[in-house]
């Protein structure tokens, strides 16, 4: 029987950290981060986002969620491509971690985002997510740089940047949502990463590697 992996490599990829599972969003999946996404991710009026997607009606957040998903599956090439993680807990999907890359081969170099449910903030779900990124492109996919932003009034974001080992990379001005924003980037390397004290799981990988032609 033919299996979604056999024709999207991605599909096949799986982190596992001791809490979360960390998987490529599916079709099947998109009504749980629709659900997710509507439950609230951020207060009512303060995205952290470049974007506001979270706060787009209900009737065009769903829409906009699966053109995302499916955009990023059909435009991911090995010179530009952004995988988006789904996030379980106990079986239930409370988020999204994307990485992304851009002439990897060259710069190795990937950059990362994220969002979760209101309802599970605080419980260190976010820093365990981007742990295992993190420990996904520098051990297993050979980067060696990561670098993420946030807004330079959301310290929660930035204290798990900071808590992780991540610099401060200077601070830009952009249209966040039609408003203009102080953004504070940030940059991690292996030598700066503060490592968690458990391992992380992986399956699938050779086939995604060799799907975005990455020889570690």
């Amino acid at each position: 029987m033919t299996e979604p992996a056999d024709y999207w490599p991605p599909f096949g990829l799986s982190l596992t950290t001791p809490r979360l599972q960390l998987r490529p969003i599916r079709d099947a999946d998109i009504p749980a981060a629709v659900s997710a996404a509507l439950s609230g991710v951020h207060e009512p009026g303060r995205s952290p986002f470049s974007r506001p997607w979270a706060e787009s009606p209900a009737e065009e957040l769903g829409p906009n969620m699966a053109q995302w998903y499916w955009r990023c599956r059909g435009n991911m090439t090995p010179q530009d491509w952004t995988l988006l993680l789904g996030i379980w807990h106990e079986g239930e999907f409370i988020g999204c971690q994307d990485i992304a890359a851009k002439d990897f081969a060259t710069l190795k170099t990937v950059t990362t985002g994220s969002w979760l449910r209101q309802s599970v903030h605080g419980q260190g779900f976010g820093k365990e997510m981007r742990a295992a990124v993190a420990l996904y492109a520098f051990d297993w996919l050979g980067a060696e740089v990561a670098e993420s932003e946030a807004a330079a009034w959301n310290q929660q974001s930035l204290g798990v940047s900071r808590s992780l080992g991540y610099e401060l990379n200077g601070v830009t001005r952009a249209a966040w949502g039609g408003k203009a924003q102080e953004v504070q980037n940030v940059r991690l390397t292996p030598a700066t990463f503060k490592r968690p004290d458990w391992d992380l799981g992986v399956e699938g990988h050779e086939a995604f590697a060799k799907y975005l032609g990455i020889h570690p």
